[in-house]
């Protein structure tokens, strides 16, 4: 199931940063269509949701507690080939391994607080963005 949506989140350390407009910036720059997007703060329980696959994992209290600290901004990108394309603009996880210039290298501050969210897989991206938007807020 290849499409070409991706989603994405600016997580909050970016967002209290001063960093949304650069990083949209940057998102459009590179080709993507913004089809659906929201300035939001998730609630523990939200996060906790969100990222439940990674429950059993020793990082998911700390990614929880840090994804509902404050606004986020959600967005739904559209572009050939999205999802991978999206990975490579944003970079490794860890921003000292980053490919410089990528999203994660100028605005990441640190593994767990890496600026961004991107969708890992296409299957991903579509669970992802409805979790977040319902059809009525996407636009073409």
């Amino acid at each position: 199931m290849v499409t070409n949506r991706t989603f994405t989140m600016i997580k909050p350390d970016a967002v209290k940063a001063g960093h949304i407009g650069a990083i949209l910036n940057m998102i459009n720059g590179a080709g993507f269509k913004i089809i659906a997007m929201k300035y939001t703060k998730l609630s523990p329980e939200m996060a906790g949701k969100f990222y439940e696959v990674h429950k059993e994992r020793p990082f998911y209290g700390e990614l929880v507690e840090f994804m509902s600290s404050g606004p986020i901004v959600a967005a739904i990108l559209e572009k050939e080939n999205a999802v991978a394309d999206f990975r490579k603009l944003i970079g490794a996880t860890n921003p000292a391994e980053a490919e410089p210039g990528t999203i994660r290298a100028k605005y990441a501050k640190s593994l767990g607080e890496n600026a961004v969210h991107g969708a890992d897989s296409d299957e991903n991206a579509m669970i992802e963005g409805n979790f977040h938007f319902a059809g009525t807020e996407m636009f073409d």
